[in-house]
């Protein structure tokens, strides 16, 4: 266990000689910065706060921590779901919300520089308006740009477009100890030694502090549709999808989830979209699915086909959404799905495991299969295009139902894990392992990756002082 130091008067002086008023201390500070998304993987005290606003603070901070061994946690609008901006050892929170500026576009190479806290709506938006597309789409359109890549947010489009990494050309990083570093190039490929840019990308704030990035853009497509596709059951909706992956269509998103989690949304947004009867046969589960083309006639075509394919695999019917009242209202309801879940219950744990995509069936299934040894609700839903699932257990009870809640739940975690392992995935496709799946990382990975993926943090930051506690430790 490392030895943490706490502020004394004299460091708070050093750091409010940086930071002025935003150290903030004791009563004042805000209870937002002491979790994520899923306090049920803990709740950690800071000693101060800073909102920080360059780069060069950030530096000027880190050299105050490093020299007296005081733990740091970088957060940004803390939309998280694995624990990872919980400041689990105390110490100093540093928020970059306030490094929101979008610094200026390069046309001719298509790519946009962003300081960490911009947000993902608000980056998607400006670049649209400058007729650019930045394609990587994660769930929470609220969450910062940093985030996503300490992460490597993936999202609903990551089937056509890939994840955040893609999109990752430069980026300003503090290292632990104050020194400033640059990665990376606004380039197309580099093969020029080991790549501490893509290191960087998915380390959660546990080797540097991100506080600028270049991210790539691309040409939008000219339009788009979306296909609503009602099934009888969820292994048939699984089951046409390698088929569409095989096939020409090349979705920008392919999503699925079970008739529970839309009645669960529907009943939060208040709103139906979906179909739940087709032709006297109940609806059990669907999929959603995104097409673009570069003109309509080429969108036409992909849609006759995919409606062909989808009919002979067992849909039920096969719904066209082309107007953007109708597009805007189903893709509302499938953004909500957290909102949903978060409205009706008010405990809740979650995995988001990613398996290869012909494994997706067997997964569901085995969670079909244990789902009656738990008293909790499971919802699930997720990218079948990818094998991303998310997977939620879901129940109500008071503060004295937290323990007993969170002993059911890590029991039910185990054996999804390793069920995940089993078929040959692993345990995150985007939200990360923060403090909350540190063990289950470390069961399904060895000794051995761990060990280097330890080693690797010791070289950045040898006094363990940034974000603690995470990933591999």
């Amino acid at each position: 266990m490392n030895q943490y130091e706490t502020l004394t008067p004299e460091v708070l002086e050093e750091l409010r000689a940086i930071s002025g008023h935003r150290v903030i201390t004791g009563e004042d500070l805000n209870p937002d910065y002491t979790h994520d998304d899923m306090p049920i993987y803990g709740i950690g005290m800071p000693e101060a706060t800073i909102d920080v606003q360059s780069t060069e603070e950030i530096s000027a901070i880190m050299k105050v921590c490093n020299a007296h061994h005081i733990p740091v946690t970088v957060r940004g609008a803390g939309t998280g779901l694995a624990g990872g901006c919980t400041p689990v050892q105390g110490g100093v929170v540093l928020c970059t919300m306030r490094m929101n500026h979008i610094l200026g576009y390069d046309e001719e190479n298509m790519n946009v520089r962003v300081e960490p806290g911009v947000l993902l709506a608000d980056l998607a938006k400006d670049a649209a308006d400058h007729g650019f597309f930045y394609p990587p789409d994660p769930g929470e359109k609220f969450a910062t740009l940093g985030g996503n890549v300490s992460t490597n947010a993936g999202g609903m489009r990551a089937v056509k477009y890939g994840t955040t990494r893609d999109y990752v050309q430069a980026m300003t990083v503090v290292l632990p100890n104050g020194e400033i570093m640059h990665l990376g190039a606004p380039v197309s490929k580099s093969s020029s030694g080991y790549s501490l840019l893509h290191l960087m990308i998915g380390s959660e704030g546990t080797l540097g502090i991100i506080t600028e990035l270049t991210l790539k853009l691309i040409t939008p497509p000219v339009c788009h549709c979306s296909l609503i596709v009602p099934f009888s059951n969820l292994a048939d909706a699984i089951g046409a999808v390698p088929g569409i992956k095989r096939s020409a269509l090349k979705p920008q998103a392919l999503e699925f989830f079970e008739k529970e989690m839309l009645e669960t949304t529907e009943k939060y947004t208040g709103s139906s979209v979906f179909p739940k009867v087709v032709d006297g046969q109940e609806v059990g589960a669907y999929l959603l699915i995104t097409l673009d083309a570069d003109d309509n006639d080429q969108l036409d075509a992909l849609v006759e086909k995919g409606a062909e394919l989808l009919l002979e695999a067992g849909a039920l019917d096969v719904l066209v959404a082309d107007t953007p009242m109708y597009l805007e209202k189903t893709w509302a309801a499938r953004s909500s799905f957290l909102e949903g879940i978060e409205s009706l219950y008010n405990l809740i744990d979650e995995c988001d495991v990613v398996v290869p995509v012909s494994k997706i069936p067997d997964f569901t299934l085995y969670i079909r299969e244990i789902g009656d040894q738990f008293s909790f609700d499971i919802r699930m839903f997720g990218h079948a295009g990818d094998g991303n699932i998310h997977v939620y257990a879901c129940e109500n009870g008071t503060d004295d139902d937290i323990m007993a809640f969170k002993k059911e739940t890590e029991k039910f975690m185990h054996l999804l894990y390793a069920k995940a392992s089993e078929l040959g995935g692993q345990i995150s496709g985007e939200h990360g392992i923060g403090f909350g799946k540190v063990p289950y990382l470390a069961e399904n990975l060895g000794p051995v990756p761990i060990h280097l993926m330890q080693g690797i943090k010791e070289v950045f930051d040898p006094n363990l002082i940034l974000n603690p506690n995470k990933i591999c430790f």
